[in-house]
Formats: C-alpha cells, structure tokens, sequence
C-alpha cells in the first residue's frame, strides 16, 4: 500500500489493521508518488490510497494523474470519497467524475454521515471479487452491526434525489465559490481548493480556539483544529458550506469573521504576519 500521507485517520487505522507492507508518498506530489511505485515493482500488488477531498485541507487529489501512474505501474487505486461524494463531478458522483476518471477506481469508499443522508455508517464498493474479499476477511464489517434500515433507506432516497437533479449541488457549488472568494478578500489566508471546505488559516491553536469562542456569541458555530488533529503550526477554523445555506447566511457569517477577525488585528496579515503577532 503506498498511501498520500493526509490521508483520513480512519484510513490509517484500517491499513494497519490489515498489516499490509505500507510505504507514503507526499501529499499530491505525483513525482514522488511515481519514485514509490518504481521502488515497489518487486511486490505482487501494489495498492494507491488517497482521499478524493482532503478533509482538513479541501483541496483535491489529482486522481487523473494517478489513475494515469497505476496503469503505467500496474497499480490499483483506493479512493475515499467521503468528502466529495453527492458534491464532486457535474452530477455530484464524486472525484472521479470532476477528473473524468470514472471506472478507473478499484475501490471507492465514502460515508452515509455527510452528503449521502447525514447518518452514520458508510460503504465500500468496488468489483465483486473485492467487495466478496471484505464481506470475508474486513474484520470491522465482520464485527459490527448492520447499517439500521431507516438510514439506509434515507441513502437511498438521497441517491434518488441527487440522480434525479443537480439543483442542490449546484446550489452548493454557487455557495462555496462565494465563499473562496469573498473571506480572502475580507482579509483572511486560506488554501486552495475547489470543495465546500475552506480551511481558514491562523496558524496558533489558541488563536483559533478564541476567534472560535468570539463567533458563537456572533451566531456562527465554527470549531478551531490544531496539533495533532492537523500538524503542529497548521491551526485553522473549517468552514464547509451546505446546499441549505444561501448568500444572505453566508454574507451574515462573514461579517462576523471580519468582526472578530478586526478585533485579534488579524485581517490582511499573511502567515508570515499572523506568526509574528502570535507565535505558531
């Protein structure tokens, strides 16, 4: 397994449950992904997991190149699609369809919490002989009870809805592109990307644990993340839109960025400036 090192926890913790030989490649670095996979040639199969939106970062794995580099090195390729499935793609089908990879991916994993109903649970899906394998052999699904039927059926229908339109997607898709414009011109650092979540950047962990304070009693609930939830230095606050929010609610939770943003002097300081005034 050679997996992109921001991949989910959960992820993690499922590659060394299975006790695979497991090697890394940095984060979205194709070059160094493709030096791994020349390096691992000798191994009978060799597995490329990465997420299809990173969920601390919003930014987005360039699975055209890796589905590119896995036929090139005889590869099969694992995406978690929890963050991009219902959203990603012209019909919300997820990553792979915002790269034009569809069928490229051996195994595709997402969740039922987030896009697909809001609850609990997940799946795995893939060909038939991989999804018989885990039915198998994957001890967490083995020894877990089942997804209840009411969340079940709510996935279902939330499949039918999506299948059925684009409106809330494109509804979303209007709310996030707002969104990654307008808090940087309002003066905050955020990364990249072309998701709902927009990490914005502070640097120091009490620092996002107090503006995070400061925007509930504005009205906008919001949780700083730090060390070791993200690496030490790399604190933020992770904003995601919803297909429910609108630009009135968005404009309103802005304005209370720049509020409280003007109050810790932080609005149009780059990393550089936010560090100097209050250390990483």
């Amino acid at each position: 397994m050679i997996a992109d090192r921001l991949v989910h926890a959960s992820i993690v913790d499922g590659m060394r449950l299975c006790k695979a030989m497991q090697d890394t490649y940095k984060h979205a670095d194709m070059k160094h992904l493709e030096q791994k996979l020349q390096e691992h040639q000798d191994k009978r199969v060799r597995l490329i997991i990465t997420d299809g939106v990173f969920s601390m970062d919003g930014d987005l794995a360039p699975l055209d190149e890796i589905c590119a580099l896995a036929e090139k090195y005889n590869a099969l390729v694992f995406v978690d699609d929890s963050h991009g499935s219902g959203f990603m793609g012209k019909t919300g089908r997820g990553v792979h369809e915002h790269f034009g990879v569809m069928g490229k991916i051996d195994i595709l994993t997402t969740t039922l919490g987030k896009a697909l109903g809001g609850a609990s649970g997940g799946c795995v899906s893939g060909r038939k002989e991989i999804v018989e394998l885990c039915r198998q052999r994957a001890r967490p699904y083995l020894f877990s009870n089942a997804v209840p039927p009411p969340i079940a059926a709510a996935a279902i229908k939330v499949l039918e809805i999506l299948s059925g339109s684009t409106e809330r997607r494109d509804r979303l898709e209007t709310n996030q592109k707002f969104w990654r414009q307008a808090v940087p011109e309002a003066g905050f650092v955020i990364k990249d990307g072309a998701s709902p979540i927009v990490p914005i950047m502070l640097f120091n962990a009490k620092l996002s644990q107090d503006i995070a304070r400061d925007l509930f009693q504005e009205g906008v609930y919001v949780i700083g993340f730090f060390f070791p939830v993200v690496a030490a230095g790399q604190a933020r606050i992770r904003t995601q839109m919803s297909a429910d929010h609108d630009i009135p609610m968005l404009q309103h939770a802005l304005e209370a960025f720049k509020k409280v943003g003007a109050k810790y002097g932080i609005l149009g300081l780059d990393k550089k400036g936010i560090i100097e005034k209050y250390g990483m």
